[in-house]
């Protein structure tokens, strides 16, 4: 499986421990950067990661700065993404099963790692539950195409 990752500054060293546990458990890592602590804007990277994963060239995106406020909104703002912004291990699974997200946005600043770490391993084992959901998605989809 391929994974798209892309941080600010504030995301970063969480996105370094990110990228080198999922490479450690086979999956393959594109890095949207940033590569180091140097001030940038979050926009550039969760786009990069958005775009990523809307053109198929990876399964899933996850995007980190300080809140994860920020790369959410901003990986939303490309047509396709579902991106759900997950603190805890109840909302990675149920980000999945309900709504079928497509990109991850973490906090670098507030979420330990141990728990990110959980979060993403949960986020890229739950399968859509599909069912009832479907609807709800669709809908989703459907005004993203019309507007």
């Amino acid at each position: 499986m391929i994974i798209s990752i892309g941080s600010d500054h504030a995301g970063f060293n969480t996105k370094k421990i990110i990228k080198e546990n999922l490479e450690k458990k086979g999956y393959k890592v594109i890095d949207f950067g940033t590569f180091n602590e140097d001030s940038v804007n979050y926009p550039l990277f969760a786009f990069k990661v958005g775009e990523s994963v809307v053109k198929k060239e990876s399964e899933y995106g996850i995007v980190i700065c300080g809140t994860g406020i920020g790369v959410s909104i901003s990986a939303n703002k490309v047509k396709g993404v579902r991106c759900a912004l997950v603190t805890d291990e109840n909302t990675a699974k149920l980000s999945r099963e309900h709504n079928d997200a497509n990109v991850l946005a973490l906090s670098g600043r507030f979420t330990p790692i141990e728990t990110n770490l959980k979060i993403v391993d949960l986020f890229l084992k739950t399968p859509f539950a599909n069912g009832r959901h479907c609807t709800r998605i669709d809908l989703i989809s459907e005004y993203e195409r019309n507007h």
